[in-house]
């Protein structure tokens, strides 16, 4: 049986399950990590229920108490707690430990993480991410082997590799997330290799860069519907994303990406969201609550309910995608592995 190991109120805003480097902080355009930061509960009021599966808006001065559904317990297995003695062992990083990531210990148990490359200071200030901003320090030209070692050691199946955003490399740090995924694939011939991009400003040069070590997947979270794009986003563009994720697709490499509810979108931007990253050609798609990591970001304007996320997730796979995980712990790298294999089976039934 799983122990259960504690029970807690997720105060951090994480898409990256089971994050693993040497670096701290999630990237910028993507859904980042609170690194263990408590959202701010003071002054809550009820989460209200209503017939559009939102739990409520904010008013001024107002916040929105967790419901039920956002306490979990976290439950570790003999896989789990081997990798995390690995960890421990060799003084790794991980996000998701610090960050208290809810799905750890469940992907930790499927042989499967996320490492964080190029630093821990981002060159965008997302309203959404806890990541620091400012000037980056040059990238380790070490890394790759680094993360390629630390691979192996932990014995993964699925590799998960995510960056901060580097707007001051010229090429975007794409020569490092090259020489990332062949290191990987070097020492470890039989994982599969799973990356979460930046935009590269969706210059074609750079992403063919990374493109060229053929991961298995490659992803970049369009975050939010258009609309709130600027708001929430730093410096990124919702269409500029879309290009990033269309010159992907059109490559011939398995496209992902991932969005955020509970940001003040309707029902209807989230379906069009949908539709725009379908028509761009992505095939994996994630959906998850947003939670901010502390009081000074963006606000949580409504908590979706389960079953607003499961019709979310029927939408999608009506609109022809081949895997949609949404729920509202759902992180962009939840059960990464699971979504290889669904496409894998679309494309061999083709």
């Amino acid at each position: 049986m799983p122990k259960v190991r504690e029970t807690y109120e997720q105060g951090c805003q994480s898409t990256e399950q089971g994050c693993v480097g040497n670096q701290q902080g999630c990237g910028s355009g993507q859904q980042g990590c609170g690194s263990g930061q408590q959202d701010c509960r003071s002054g809550q009021q009820g989460c209200k229920s209503s017939q559009h599966g939102y739990g409520g808006g904010l008013q001024k001065h107002e916040h929105l108490r967790k419901p039920d559904w956002l306490k979990i317990s976290l439950r570790s297995t003999a896989d789990s707690a081997e990798v995390e003695q690995i960890v421990e062992g060799r003084c790794l990083h991980t996000i998701c430990s610090s960050g208290m990531c809810p799905n750890k210990a469940e992907c930790w148990s499927r042989r499967t993480a996320t490492f964080m490359i190029l630093g821990d200071i981002c060159t965008r200030n997302c309203r959404f991410c806890a990541t620091q901003t400012g000037r980056p320090l040059p990238p380790d030209e070490a890394e790759p082997d680094k993360v390629a070692e630390s691979v192996k050691l932990m014995g993964l199946k699925h590799v998960v590799v995510t960056s901060v955003t580097r707007d001051d490399l010229e090429d975007h740090g794409a020569r490092i997330w090259a020489r990332t995924v062949e290191a990987i694939r070097r020492d470890n011939p039989d994982a599969t290799i799973e990356l979460l991009i930046s935009d590269m400003d969706a210059r074609p040069e750079l992403i063919d860069v990374v493109l060229a070590s053929r991961p298995d997947i490659v992803g970049h979270n369009i975050e939010t519907v258009e609309r709130l794009t600027p708001e929430v986003r730093s410096r990124a563009k919702y269409r500029t994303s879309l290009a990033t994720l269309k010159h992907i697709a059109d490559s011939g490499a398995v496209a992902k990406s991932g969005l955020m509810v509970g940001l003040g979108e309707s029902e209807e931007e989230v379906l069009t969201t949908l539709r725009d990253l379908r028509e761009v050609g992505v095939s994996i798609v994630t959906i998850g609550q947003y939670l901010r990591p502390t009081k000074e970001h963006y606000p949580v304007k409504a908590y979706i309910t389960p079953q607003k996320f499961e019709e979310y997730r029927l939408a999608a796979l009506d609109m022809g995608f081949s895997y949609c995980a949404s729920a509202p712990l759902v992180r962009s790298s939840y059960l990464a592995d699971a979504a290889l294999d669904a496409v894998k089976k679309v494309c061999r039934t083709k």
